[in-house]
């Protein structure tokens, strides 16, 4: 039996919780927990195992039908919260959510954790990104290119930041991630026998020349100083994408982009 809760005023602890879980990384770091927002974005974490600790309804944004279709989920709880209009407009991190957000509990997103069932894992590294954005988008196009993991290296945001769970569209729920230190990353790569492949302007080889077929790892960084000496030194082969104009870089998510469909196209584009 559903258990429902009324709440209409801005005051009221759980409008509270939801405000400081979205704008501060201490409080979602100190309590594991973060925010979530819309329909899609909770298919996806319940079915990646996330719990959820609350669930918020608006019945005037819930589509027709969808709400009992919610509610069937299993790790839906029994209790579940009722915002109005007012409310949820207050505390809702951006439009087109669908009358629907959920406190979840964070997951863990430990190296030791991960496990690849392919020989020839794919994997994207990401060296100290720094806009939310970025991140989300890279995680879009792990999931479109059906990635084993995405390793983010010296993290400098911590993953439940609001802007990356929605410029991810919630893939941060369908691809594995996980961080660590850059040494650490590298050191992993090595024990699972991955070749390291370097986004790198200099000693590269144009990347449609190298064989990214084999098992091994895509590391990008940041636009700005591009990847540490650290990578670079294990680096099995620097790649670069050649180009045409004045300058010499593109936005991250776009390279990490060419370079993982470049290895799609290598290994014939297989179904998982």
């Amino acid at each position: 039996m559903i258990r429902i809760t009324e709440v209409s005023s801005p005051q009221n602890p759980i409008v509270k919780k939801i405000t400081a879980l979205q704008e501060k990384s201490r409080d979602r770091r100190k309590s594991g927990l973060f925010v979530l927002e819309g329909i899609r974005e909770l298919n996806l974490a319940l079915g990646a195992g996330y719990k959820v600790e609350s669930l918020l309804l608006c019945p005037e944004l819930v589509p027709p039908g969808k709400k009992e279709e919610i509610l069937r989920n299993q790790g839906i709880p029994d209790h579940v919260i009722h915002v109005s209009l007012q409310i949820y407009r207050k505390i809702a991190y951006r439009g087109g959510t669908e009358g629907v957000m959920a406190i979840m509990q964070a997951g863990k997103h430990d190296l030791e954790d991960l496990s690849f069932n392919r020989k020839n894992p794919l994997v994207l590294v990401a060296e100290a990104p720094e806009k939310p954005g970025n991140i989300g988008a890279l995680l879009r196009t792990a999931d479109a290119a059906a990635l084993d993991a995405v390793l983010i290296a010296n993290p400098r945001t911590d993953l439940y930041n609001p802007n990356i769970i929605r410029s991810s569209v919630g893939c941060l729920f369908s691809v594995p991630v996980a961080t660590g230190t850059t040494q650490q990353i590298i050191d992993f790569l090595k024990l699972q026998k991955l070749q390291i492949w370097c986004a790198a302007l200099s000693a590269s080889k144009p990347y449609h020349e190298v064989d990214l077929s084999v098992g091994g790892a895509i590391v990008v960084g940041t636009e700005a100083a591009g990847l540490s000496e650290q990578w670079l030194s294990n680096s099995d082969s620097n790649i670069i994408i050649p180009m045409q104009g004045a300058i010499d870089s593109m936005n991250v998510s776009v390279s990490a982009a060419i370079l993982i469909f470049e290895a799609m196209r290598q290994r014939g584009f297989p179904r998982v």
